[in-house]
């Protein structure tokens, strides 16, 4: 970030640390931490509510790293980590300042963030593509996918082939097109070598760095990958959803935590909003499918309404089986009179599994009209259990947090202070919903309750407490030492005069 820039935060930064210290004094489960010196006037700073870190627990499968406010163009270097919720809506994993500009910068946010998340790491993460963050990711991220966002390579390539966009008015269309419709790896490197001799621009320098970097933004090379995309489209866009309306270009730093905390607020509202929508609504069925009716009694309504549309379309998408090993059918399944746009689907029937050359299951968590309809054609009347992502059910935030996704998320095996917190949060809110379900049940629910804080109160006092948990529930700080600039190594420390970075429960 420049001098001027910063000298144009002034004491705004301060504004916000008193605000953080506030919320952390309020609720032991509120995390920031401050990178640099104890003036705290260097260093980036991250936090991260209660409710963003549970929410991760449960929707933390997929990560958006927006970075939009960090432009000249705003007066806030504003960062956020985002998701989406069962209904498909943004949901808020933290927050950042980002007042240095380096890779051992990002580093360190991508480490504090990972932090505050208990070490679990997402399957994916779209970003703006950026040469430090991308560095950042994989030094943090390994083994996440990184995916840099469509809508601003488009916007770049804008800017960068101006003269081609007013020159070659259709070349813009085609150039989307190329990017958004081809759907497998062959069809986009056709597409892309066809483009670039139809408008003479095959050493252009920018396509050229965008062709190289083409498995990072190309959806045909992603279509593998959980991002939670309803369709190739739907995510060309901004990444900044979650605050657009709340903080722009205007938005000072003293404004700042006044604009976050009613973003907060009106996106809890809208989830409310539409929880509400699916447990007392129902959907106008479109088939007599027994499937439909129990996809409809399983999904929020949002995805149910994208399911709906997908099993609907298998009326239109007949099967046919291709071949047959014995163990394993395939079969080719299109549009009428669009066959020339073909999926192949391998069905086994006794492990009931299918997959689909589209990907669509891989890739949004919704399963595909291709598979649908050989289910249609072999008599499969239900979904399979499979083929049912809790993280788009109307049951997403209730019950045990497990993770759904074949992906490596690693805990630490010592639960921390936090930790603990979080988990009897989560059961709290559980007992919460179960025990107001009627006057009886919540007269049951407040006498076992008053006997567990009983419990509780008596263990407390016979339990000796340990010096880890002495010193964080005291509101003693963690610190990160730096090992060099980009490695970090954990460790506890009174000491506060000499830190590189502090961590707050």
């Amino acid at each position: 970030m420049s001098a001027t820039r910063h000298r144009a935060l002034g004491g705004g930064v301060n504004h916000v640390l008193d605000y953080l210290r506030r919320m952390q004094a309020e609720n032991p489960s509120f995390f920031y931490a401050i990178q640099g010196d104890n003036d705290h006037t260097g260093g980036s700073i991250f936090w991260a509510d209660a409710t963003s870190r549970m929410n991760y627990a449960y929707f933390g499968d997929t990560v958006i790293f927006d970075t939009t406010y960090r432009t000249n163009r705003y007066r806030v270097p504003f960062a956020s980590f985002t998701g989406l919720n069962h209904h498909g809506q943004p949901v808020l994993f933290g927050c950042a300042l980002i007042l240095n500009d380096s890779e051992a910068s990002f580093a360190w946010l991508f480490q504090t963030w990972l932090h505050a998340m208990s070490d679990r790491r997402p399957i994916s993460i779209t970003t703006d593509p950026d040469r430090l963050i991308q560095m950042a990711v994989t030094q943090v991220l390994p083994e996440t996918r990184l995916r840099f966002n469509r809508w601003s390579i488009f916007k770049e390539t804008q800017e960068k082939l101006a003269h081609i966009y007013q020159s070659q008015p259709t070349f813009e269309i085609e150039f989307k097109k190329c990017v958004n419709e081809t759907e497998t790896i062959n069809e986009f490197e056709s597409s892309w070598v066809s483009l670039l001799e139809r408008y003479f621009v095959m050493d252009n320098e920018w396509l050229q760095s965008m062709y190289n970097a083409r498995q990072q933004w190309v959806p045909a090379y992603m279509r593998d990958t959980f991002f939670g995309d309803f369709s190739i489209t739907e995510r060309n866009i901004g990444l900044n959803s979650f605050f657009e309306g709340f903080v722009n270009a205007s938005t000072t730093i003293q404004m700042l935590i006044k604009q976050y905390e009613k973003a907060v607020a009106s996106w809890h509202e809208k989830e409310l909003k539409s929880d509400y929508d699916t447990i007392n609504t129902s959907p106008v069925l479109k088939t007599p499918s027994p499937m439909e009716k129990q996809a409809a009694n399983l999904y929020t309504r949002r995805i149910f309404m994208k399911f709906q549309e997908e099993l609907v379309e298998t009326l239109a998408n007949p099967a046919t089986k291709i071949d047959d090993s014995g163990t394993v059918a395939t079969y080719r399944v299109a549009k009428f009179g669009e066959e020339h746009k073909a999926h192949t689907v391998n069905f086994t029937s006794f492990e009931m599994k299918a997959n689909c050359s589209c990907q669509m299951f891989e890739h949004s968590g919704i399963i595909c009209r291709h598979i649908l309809a050989v289910f249609r054609a072999k008599n499969v009347l239900t979904l399979p259990s499979q083929y049912v992502l809790k993280r788009w059910t109307r049951n997403a935030k209730i019950g045990d947090m497990q993770d759904e996704h074949a992906t490596e998320l690693p805990n630490n095996s010592r639960e921390s202070l936090t930790d603990r917190s979080n988990t009897l949060r989560q059961e709290a809110i559980k007992y919460v919903e179960e025990g107001a379900k009627s006057i009886h049940i919540y007269k049951v629910a407040m006498d076992a309750l008053q006997e567990a804080l009983k419990k509780v109160s008596s263990a407390k006092n016979q339990s000796p407490v340990s010096a880890e948990d002495g010193a964080l529930s005291n509101g003693r700080n963690q610190e990160l030492h730096a090992a060099g600039d980009t490695e970090t190594v954990a460790c506890q420390s009174a000491r506060g005069s000499h830190q590189s970075a502090f961590y707050f429960y």
